[in-house]
């Protein structure tokens, strides 16, 4: 049996402040701060299942012991959510701003990403830097803390990419942002 969708059919989609598609501008990244919410109602789910289970645990059937496991489940969740959930006070501007620093030599064309490290998820730009000749000569990543800005590691080398068949038609030198 096969099943044909309508074009009335709900579908997922991606909330309009993650929608980038039609965005004509630089992009606002959003501010991971917005975990707590979702950790905060885990939390409280989870202590409503306590009550449950404390008040009606041994009168009704359907409450049991998985209400106290149900329980531990969501306040790891909402424990990990809430820590995990970071102010960015670094915009990606800033973080390029202190990826020039560190590399030590005028860059031409970067790109930002943001990208999360370690168990609690912290907020990082990865920045990837060109050198401002034209072609590059030389190539960096550097590793920006995306909460106090800190460098967290950076690496550079000789441009090892051969760019000889583009006549040295690279454009002239900006900073531009990716999602």
């Amino acid at each position: 049996m096969t099943t044909t969708e309508s074009p009335d059919d709900h579908r997922d989609e991606l909330p309009a402040d993650l929608d980038a598609s039609g965005y004509v501008g630089p992009y606002q990244f959003p501010d991971n701060s917005r975990r707590r919410i979702p950790g905060a109602l885990y939390l409280g789910v989870a202590a409503i299942c306590v009550i449950v289970w404390a008040v009606f645990g041994d009168d009704v059937v359907v409450v049991n012991d998985g209400f106290l496991l149900a329980a531990a489940a969501l306040a790891i969740a909402g424990v990990i959510s809430i820590t995990s959930g970071w102010k960015m006070s670094v915009r990606e501007v800033d973080a390029l701003v202190a990826a020039q620093r560190a590399v030590g030599f005028p860059v031409g064309h970067a790109s930002a990403q943001q990208v999360w490290r370690g168990v609690r998820s912290r907020p990082t730009w990865r920045i990837l830097v060109y050198s401002g000749e034209n072609p590059p000569q030389q190539r960096g990543l550097v590793l920006v803390d995306g909460v106090d800005g800190e460098i967290v590691g950076w690496f550079t080398e000789d441009n090892p990419e051969d760019w000889s068949d583009l006549d040295g038609e690279l454009g002239s030198p900006s900073t531009s942002t990716s999602a």
